[in-house]
């Protein structure tokens, strides 16, 4: 073995690594903090990809966002409905025009800062 030890990585059916690391008790709290901290909170639990594992993205009444590695779909929903959120499946109902346009209110405000910071 490596001098730093081997990382868990999780393959697809093609072979593709697609994660190097899986839900953990951090993730867990950061979603609980997130619920804890804002209001209108909904979830939409994204299905593994490729590239990474099931998620549970949480969306802000103000659409601000975080997402986290969940372990399983029943997980995120069962988790969600502990905490009295809302979820959806992402692929089915896709994502929230008010996550868009936080988005874009961030990208802007970043902008902004930029330019007054190389004036």
């Amino acid at each position: 073995m490596g001098l730093f030890g081997r990382k868990k990585r999780t393959r697809t059916r093609g072979g593709a690594v697609v994660a190097d690391r899986s839900a953990d008790a951090h993730d867990r709290k950061h979603l609980e903090q997130f619920i804890e901290s804002r209001t209108g909170v909904e979830g939409f639990v994204e299905p593994p990809t490729a590239v990474s594992q099931t998620t549970l993205l949480l969306v802000a009444k103000d659409g601000e966002w975080t997402r986290r590695r969940v372990p399983s779909a029943g997980w995120a929903h069962e988790f969600a409905n502990k905490h009295q959120v809302p979820t959806y499946d992402a692929g089915v109902v896709g994502y929230p025009q008010r996550m868009r346009e936080y988005n874009r209110r961030v990208a802007a405000e970043r902008k902004r800062r930029d330019r007054e910071a190389g004036a």
